[in-house]
């Protein structure tokens, strides 16, 4: 049952919508259903490198979703580079390859600009895995080596919006862990801000920056699995300063503090 006005998609019984390739219970953003099914097509063949994506209108027509939803599904496969949207034109399916130097769309430049958001990320996702390593038990701990292997299979099947969403499932789950109620809240209001950084510079990743980045998870769950905040927190941070430099953004790493 798709309720637009709600920008959901109810997931029950046999429509349940998956995210990362399991069952999730409850609702799923329509945005990112829509942002799916159009995936969908570019795998499959449907739209190929260098198509027209059709008009919003025959899309919302087609996928009977508002163009509101549409907008926001074609924004986040712009942003993950695969379509361009070019003025005057339309909307065109790329070669999907990663590029070094593609540009980047950050879509709340009006509000904040990305250098400001991943300095955020750095500082508060530092403290939060630094406190959360007191308290991690193996459940968490099994989520987030799940969620990495996830982003792992996703990638090398070229479902970007799933590796995406592995990729946040493991920030949250961390986020979820902290005993700091204050910090869970801080993460949850700019939590919007904070996905755009990891969707970013998707663009810009070639598999070697993948795998590292993979190793760099590893790195911050041997940490936890230790209970060594210090060590969980300087290993998230490097995290975050590398997937910022794919987006052209320098961080400077202060190290985890206690005071």
């Amino acid at each position: 049952m798709v309720d637009d006005t709600s920008g959901t998609l109810a997931a029950t019984g046999d429509n349940m919508v998956s995210l990362n390739n399991s069952a999730l219970p409850g609702w799923t953003p329509l945005p990112q259903v829509v942002a799916r099914r159009l995936q969908k097509m570019i795998l499959d063949g449907e739209l190929r490198a260098g198509d027209a994506i059709p008009s919003q209108r025959l899309l919302a027509e087609q996928f009977n979703v508002s163009r509101a939803s549409l907008r926001e599904a074609l924004l986040t496969l712009e942003t993950l580079g695969l379509v361009k949207t070019e003025p005057g034109r339309g909307t065109f399916v790329t070669a999907g390859r990663p590029d070094p130097a593609a540009a980047l769309k950050w879509r709340y430049s009006d509000s904040y600009s990305m250098q400001d958001v991943f300095e955020t990320r750095h500082m508060l996702e530092g403290r939060i895995v630094m406190a959360a390593a007191a308290v991690m038990d193996q459940a968490a701990l099994a989520e987030l080596a799940d969620a990495t292997d996830e982003m792992e299979r996703c990638w090398e099947a070229g479902d970007l919006l799933a590796n995406v969403e592995a990729d946040l499932r493991f920030h949250r789950t961390i986020a979820a862990s902290c005993p700091n109620r204050m910090l869970q809240s801080v993460y949850e209001t700019v939590q919007g801000l904070l996905t755009e950084t990891q969707r970013q510079p998707i663009p810009r990743t070639n598999p070697t920056r993948m795998r590292a980045s993979l190793s760099e998870h590893r790195e911050v769950i041997a940490a936890l699995s230790r209970r060594d905040g210090p060590s969980a927190c300087e290993a998230m941070r490097r995290h975050i300063a590398n997937t910022a430099a794919c987006a052209d953004i320098r961080l400077q790493d202060g190290g985890p503090t206690t005071g």
